[in-house]
This record gives C-alpha cells, structure tokens and sequence, in this order.
C-alpha cells in the first residue's frame, strides 16, 4: 500500500485556525478575549454555539487528515468551522451586553487571533480545492 501524501495546505490552514482561536481574537475595554473565553455554558446563545464550531470543526478537519478512515468528511468539518464563524458574528450582532458593544464595530476591536482564524480558513480552503 502506498503511503498517501499529505495535504500541507490544509493541515497548515486547520493548525492556524486552531492556534487563531486560542490567541486574543478581539479587544476591548475590559481587556483581550480568546475564543474560549465566549464559550458559556450558563448563558448558551450564538456565542457559545459558533466558538464550539469554530474550534471543534478546525480539530476535528485537521484530525481528519491523519485519519483515513474519515479523510472524507474533513471538508465538512472546515464548512462546520467556518459556519461557526458565521453564527459567531451574528452572535455578537444580536445578543446584549458586552457582545453587542463587538459586534457593532467588530473588525475595529478585532486582534491577530481574528485574523489568523479568517486566514487559517482561506488557506485551508485553498489546500482542499488544489489537493497541495
């Protein structure tokens, strides 16, 4: 049996989203937060909900790519943490308190940990569609 190459663009875009969400992803005046600092579980909402997806779909697409028994569902775990993205977002934009202060201008509070989830999922998504 031959060994299967590995897609390097994709393990290195799941890998900068997983190390994304653990770095400050956005700022305020109350101090930095990362992703797991909106997961909740006394107050679930959107919140909580689209940062499990986020981390849960990254570890588990990069996970995917080591496992060839499951290879095949490692797109649908970067879709996965890319909705969670999404649901993220639209998190911020509708609950109160302090989320609503970040989803007002949430690019303007953002931080590297914002950006490196967003260019994880660009890179790894260029990795599944070029097979490289």
């Amino acid at each position: 049996m031959a060994k299967k190459a590995m897609n390097l663009l994709f393990v290195i875009g799941t890998a900068l989203t997983v190390i994304g969400f653990c770095c400050p992803m956005f700022k305020g005046f109350l101090g930095s937060a990362n992703g797991f600092q909106f997961i909740n579980f006394d107050n679930s909402g959107f919140v909580t909900i689209g940062a499990l997806l986020i981390f849960a779909g990254a570890v588990a697409a990069l996970a995917a790519e080591f496992v060839p028994q499951i290879s095949g569902l490692k797109f649908l775990f970067l879709i996965a943490s890319i909705v969670g993205g999404v649901i993220l977002v639209l998190g911020f934009t509708t609950n109160g308190g302090v989320y609503k202060a970040i989803g007002k201008g949430f690019i303007k509070h953002a931080t590297v940990g914002f950006y490196l989830v967003i260019v994880g999922w660009v890179v790894a998504l260029a990795g599944h569609f070029t097979n490289k």
